[in-house]
């Protein structure tokens, strides 16, 4: 669907040259002299590019409808990871190009939020935590200071994150996914 440039807003997401792009920011800009803009910071669904894009404000911007469901993982097998819809139950395969680098930190019957565009998915919302445990790491040296210091870990899922020194081998912790860190231990 054509709209003019001035209508869109953060989160809409538009085709530009056969790409889908999130628009992250949307400002109209007023020069004194001239014709309105307006300028988008946009972000590139397939490979999370960001890029930024200035039209007139009458000019028309093709804007696309994306359908967001949430979906429960079921399993991996190669490059496709199977979702089920929570839902109709349907299952949906997902490359793993398409969840990227945090494709690790999917368990079984997690929750992700799915975006499709024509029924094909083009970006795997994760969760911002996972609890997982310490499978591997050093031991505690006594007199070592808990604030300055980090020790590798390697966790039940196979990557490996720095933790504080008093966190042991079985422990389990609460990891940001986004930023691949240790953020506590885990309450349970």
């Amino acid at each position: 669907m054509k709209v003019n440039a001035n209508q869109l807003r953060k989160g809409n997401v538009v085709e530009i040259n056969n790409k889908l792009y999130a628009v992250i920011t949307a400002q109209n800009i007023q020069p004194g002299k001239g014709t309105p803009v307006t300028q988008l910071d946009l972000r590139d669904l397939a490979t999370g590019l960001k890029i930024s894009e200035r039209y007139r404000t009458t000019e028309s911007v093709e804007r696309v409808f994306i359908d967001t469901r949430e979906f429960s993982f079921l399993y991996a097998e190669g490059d496709i990871l199977t979702f089920m819809d929570t839902e109709n139950y349907e299952q949906l395969g997902v490359p793993t190009d398409v969840v990227g680098d945090s494709a690790v930190y999917l368990q079984d019957g997690m929750k992700v939020e799915i975006s499709l565009y024509d029924g094909k998915p083009v970006s795997v919302e994760m969760p911002q935590t996972v609890v997982l445990e310490v499978s591997e790491t050093e031991p505690a040296v006594k007199g070592q200071t808990a604030a300055s210091s980090y020790k590798p870990a390697i966790l039940s899922n196979g990557v490996r994150i720095m933790v504080p020194p008093f966190i042991a081998t079985g422990t389990r912790i609460v990891v940001n996914v986004g930023e691949n860190a240790y953020m506590e231990r885990a309450k349970d």
